[in-house]
């Protein structure tokens, strides 16, 4: 056996000698807790009064193997299959982008921008795991969302995540970047968001190896000659399926926000806005539909 004990408390002990030089000591006892927690059907509660928990050689093995795959690089998000987005539970996989916190900034400055107790309908584009689309379901009941990305692994994940949380949202295979594209032709929204592709290609050599070995290119990546394709294709295509007064919002790249701001601009929007992450980084806008 690689612990001395087969308790909680041994792996705890296992996690943090291993996993020290990648992690910080918060870090590893989160990742202890949660695969604990995962593999037991256990609580924070539980956690808590269970403390001298015994553990099987099947358990001991689990563990072990989320051990090595951390120290593999791997995100702790894909090993344990899941994460918490806007209070709900999301299944993830590398099949689309982890959700992030500041994603959920952007969800909450949509849902404080609308009428809550109207009829609203949303159109998430490039929705990944589904993790907007379903926020926004789940906190405006009465919402239509929509939600479209260009791969079809992805759209399978986010179709488990809705049919798991009990939402109902409508899903579609489509090219954001084709402008062609008719699925909406009888549609308009009053809300548009998207998360697109935003890093340019050059980029890779500084990012982490639990992103760039992991997480799925095509959800990252744009060309370094046009960096706002995305943003382009999405803001004209949202000329045509927004309603009179309805938003546009984005996740942006810090890099490139006031060039967003004024290709949105450029192209007839009002009121566009930039709003920072709790980070201070430059990473939504917003725009209105004359």
């Amino acid at each position: 056996m690689f612990v001395a004990q087969n308790t909680a408390e041994a792996v705890k002990a296992y996690f943090l000698e291993r996993l020290n030089t990648l992690y910080s000591d918060r870090e590893i006892v989160t990742f202890w807790k949660e695969s604990l927690k995962k593999r037991l059907k256990l609580n924070d509660t539980d956690l808590i009064l269970q403390k001298d928990i015994r553990l099987s050689e099947s358990d001991l093995l689990y563990l072990r193997s989320v051990m090595k795959r951390l120290l593999n690089h791997e995100p702790f998000q894909y090993i344990v299959g899941e994460t918490f987005f806007y209070g709900l539970s999301i299944q993830c996989d590398e099949s689309a982008l982890i959700p992030r916190p500041e994603t959920e900034e952007l969800v909450a400055w949509i849902i404080n921008s609308v009428d809550k107790n109207k009829p609203i309908s949303i159109l998430d584009v490039c929705t990944g795991s589904g993790c907007i689309a379903l926020a926004l379901k789940n906190q405006l009941k009465n919402s239509e969302v929509s939600a479209t990305d260009i791969s079809q692994e992805a759209l399978d994940l986010a179709k488990k995540n809705a049919f798991l949380n009990h939402l109902t949202i409508d899903f579609y295979l489509e090219n954001a970047i084709l402008q062609e594209s008719d699925i909406f032709i009888n549609n308009t929204f009053d809300v548009i968001v998207s998360n697109p592709p935003y890093i340019p290609m050059k980029e890779k050599n500084t990012m982490e190896k639990n992103v760039l070995d992991f997480e799925p290119h095509l959800a990252l990546f744009v060309s370094d000659d046009s960096p706002l394709i995305f943003y382009n294709a999405i803001a004209q295509k949202s000329l045509r399926l927004l309603k009179t007064k309805g938003y546009l919002f984005f996740e942006l790249h810090e890099d490139f926000a006031e060039q967003t701001k004024d290709l949105v601009t450029s192209l007839g929007f009002d009121e566009v806005e930039i709003k920072q992450d709790l980070q201070g980084k430059n990473r939504m806008l917003k725009a209105q539909k004359k």
